[in-house]
């Protein structure tokens, strides 16, 4: 389909997913902004563009909203797996994806109406060490180390799972607020210590094995969810021992449950929802040129 989209969410992080060789235009980050505008366009956390692999069975390339580009995301990953299956692209429930932040294994669990309604990814080796992310500090691992934002002095996480997060807790019983996470997220996003910028977490501990998080993406601002913010959440309050694993990471948007390995190695599992396939209009296209 010509300037076709399929549109999907996991947990209300929505992503609209193109085949750039059905495309009449260039995905550039004018473009990008301009499809992603939920005032102008139609409206996204993010395009997601299936691309060739030599590695895997498919390719993606995940553009934040911004028209800047992440290396992976956990709902994006479970939207572009049901896509593939949904328009099928195809029949397979178990496959490879090639993300510029590592190679991943989805298993798609099929409903009775053959839908994807939920998939399992396998997101791959979590690491506390400053180059991955990148971040300026020299300091073998980021583990609860000191950083000054927004007028605040705060203790933080850093950790990748291929891409970078910045995880800040409070102590069980206590919580966050949405104005903190609209303070502090873009203060500690574009903070000198981290020279790409981060991703962040605020987040507490409320069970043995559960947490809860307010998240700010890179590049996209607050988010009602995030698969791979919840991995790096989980991650990092297993190794603090604040909980043990399997984790179940509670967002806005609703829960997720990560299983984190002795070795973090990290599987995710959680739903996921086709919301519309379409058509960008003429009119709307020649705007991008």
């Amino acid at each position: 389909m010509k300037n076709g989209f399929f549109r999907g969410h996991g947990l209300g992080n929505d992503y609209v997913v193109m085949d750039p060789k059905e495309l009449s235009f260039k995905l550039t980050p004018k473009t990008i902004k301009a499809i992603c505008d939920r005032n102008w366009g139609l409206g996204s956390d993010g395009i997601l563009a299936l691309v060739p692999s030599r590695k895997a069975d498919f390719g993606l390339r995940i553009f934040n909203p911004d028209g800047s580009e992440a290396e992976k995301s956990g709902n994006g990953l479970r939207i572009f797996a049901r896509y593939l299956h949904a328009t099928g692209k195809t029949k397979k429930t178990h496959f490879t994806v090639e993300t510029k932040g590592g190679l991943v294994t989805i298993d798609l669990h099929l409903d009775r109406h053959r839908d994807a309604g939920a998939a399992t990814v396998e997101m791959g080796h979590a690491t506390f060490k400053p180059a991955a992310l990148p971040c300026t500090l020299n300091v073998p691992e980021l583990i609860q180390q000191p950083i000054d934002a927004a007028g605040r002095s705060l203790t933080f996480t850093g950790v990748s799972v291929g891409n970078p997060h910045c995880v800040v807790f409070k102590q069980a019983g206590e919580s966050w607020s949405r104005e903190e996470l609209l303070i502090l997220g873009p203060a500690l996003e574009n903070h000198n210590l981290f020279p790409k910028r981060t991703n962040v977490q605020l987040a507490v501990p409320t069970g043995p094995k559960e947490i809860f998080i307010l998240i700010w993406e890179r590049g996209a601002g607050e988010t009602q969810a995030s698969g791979s913010s919840s991995c790096a959440a989980a991650c990092a309050a297993v190794r603090l021992g604040l909980v043990k694993s399997p984790v179940t990471v509670k967002m806005p948007g609703g829960t997720l449950n990560i299983d984190v390995a002795a070795d973090f190695n990290l599987t995710m599992k959680g739903p996921v929802a086709e919301v519309a396939r379409g058509t960008l209009s003429p009119s709307f296209v020649r705007s991008l040129r």
